[in-house]
């Protein structure tokens, strides 16, 4: 019998779910539509501020992982604990848990990656980075690309190492957050 992917180490399941690119697909905006709704319905009755397509299928024209990554901010005066566990009731399992962001997947079974395949990250309102960076490569072609360019780099050489792979791309990602955020003050 297949282990539990909670009995399995991290290796394992950098094994199972290993990084992949794949061309940018239209796809991924209809399975964010879908999610989305599905989390509005879901989490009516929780103080959500705004629900948003991060990540690099946020972004137009780039190789991407085959994962649709979602940002759900709530308001800052409410318990950021209960509206996790109602993601958790819709279908997500909780990844990790931090002071103030909880991370959540969906469509990683024990065999591998469900056809559609998501991450959601919940934060409180304004705690937003990503935005900022999607908005930016959207607006920026040429930033998108060597963001691809990049990615495609690290793609083999940290394959079955999530972690080495996403620190790798830490500084360039801060470098044009940091000026998205000059360039689109206020906006978020």
């Amino acid at each position: 019998m297949a282990k539990e992917l909670s009995e399995m180490s991290l290796e394992e399941l950098w094994e199972l779910f290993p990084i992949f690119l794949v061309a940018h697909s239209d796809k991924w905006e209809l399975y964010y539509d879908e999610i989305e709704t599905l989390l509005k319905s879901g989490l009516s009755a929780c103080p959500v501020e705004r629900i948003s397509h991060i990540g690099s299928t946020a972004i137009t024209g780039i190789w991407a992982k085959d994962i649709v990554d979602v940002l759900i901010e709530v308001s800052r005066d409410s318990e950021i604990e209960n509206t996790a566990k109602t993601i958790e009731t819709n279908g997500f399992i909780r990844m990790s848990t931090e002071a103030n962001r909880i991370s959540f997947n969906r469509g990683y079974m024990q065999n591998g990656f469900a056809e559609k395949v998501f991450h959601a990250h919940l934060r409180y309102i304004g705690d937003n980075d990503e935005l900022y960076f999607r908005d930016y490569l959207n607006d920026y072609p040429q930033i998108a690309k060597e963001y691809e360019t990049m990615k495609l780099q690290l793609w083999k050489r940290f394959e079955h190492n999530r972690d080495a792979y996403t620190n790798a791309k830490t500084a360039f990602i801060r470098k044009w957050t940091s000026k998205a955020k000059k360039v689109y003050a206020g906006r978020y």
